[in-house]
C-alpha cells in the first residue's frame, strides 16, 4: 500500500484502516519505530505465543496452524499463573 497521510497538530497519524485490517492492528497494540535517515518505519510488536486475549476471548492470531496440544499448554500456563498470582487472596 503506497498512501500519504498526514500529522496533526499533536504530531500524530492515522493508519489507514485498510492497512490496520491488513496486518490485524487493533487499538492498544504496541508498533516499534525506526528512523534511518528521511525514513521512518512503524512495525507491529508481535507477541511471542500467537493467543491473544481480546475483549475476554481468546484469539489465534499466527500465519501456522496451532496444535490442540500447544492451545493447551499455553491455556495450561496461563492457568498456573493465575493461581499463583491469587494464592493466599481467597476468605
Amino acid at each position: 500500500m503506497n498512501t500519504t497521510v498526514t500529522l496533526d497538530k499533536a504530531g500524530r497519524v492515522v493508519i489507514p484502516k485498510t492497512l490496520r485490517d491488513e496486518l490485524h492492528l487493533e487499538p492498544g497494540d504496541a508498533l516499534s519505530l525506526k528512523s534511518e535517515g528521511e525514513r521512518v518505519t512503524l512495525r507491529p510488536v508481535r507477541s511471542a505465543s500467537p493467543l491473544r486475549r481480546e475483549h475476554g476471548v481468546w484469539v489465534f492470531r499466527g500465519s501456522q496452524r496451532l496444535s490442540a496440544a500447544a492451545t493447551d499448554q499455553v491455556l495450561r500456563n496461563l492457568r498456573e499463573q493465575r493461581d499463583r498470582d491469587h494464592r493466599g487472596t481467597r476468605p
